[in-house]
């Protein structure tokens, strides 16, 4: 985020990224730190997504829940 501006709105701060609004919160010292929290975010290499693990991946295969098995074994 390198274009960026605290602005005060009333009471209230306004976070701006190149010119558009995007965050308001009552602190400016509060809305300094999420944009700078943001920032760092922002620099950290993207990670790669893996796709989601299915029942088949985690090896125990999930049971249904609307079976409920009988306590007694008996069908």
């Amino acid at each position: 985020m390198k274009n960026y501006s605290i602005v005060r709105i009333g009471k209230e701060y306004v976070v701006q990224a190149d010119e558009k609004s995007i965050l308001k919160i009552a602190s400016r010292r509060r809305a300094a730190r999420l944009v700078s929290d943001a920032a760092e975010l922002l620099e950290l290499p993207a990670v790669p997504q893996q796709p989601d693990a299915g029942p088949s991946d985690a090896g125990d295969p999930v049971p249904d829940p609307r079976s409920i098995p009988d306590p007694k074994g008996q069908l």
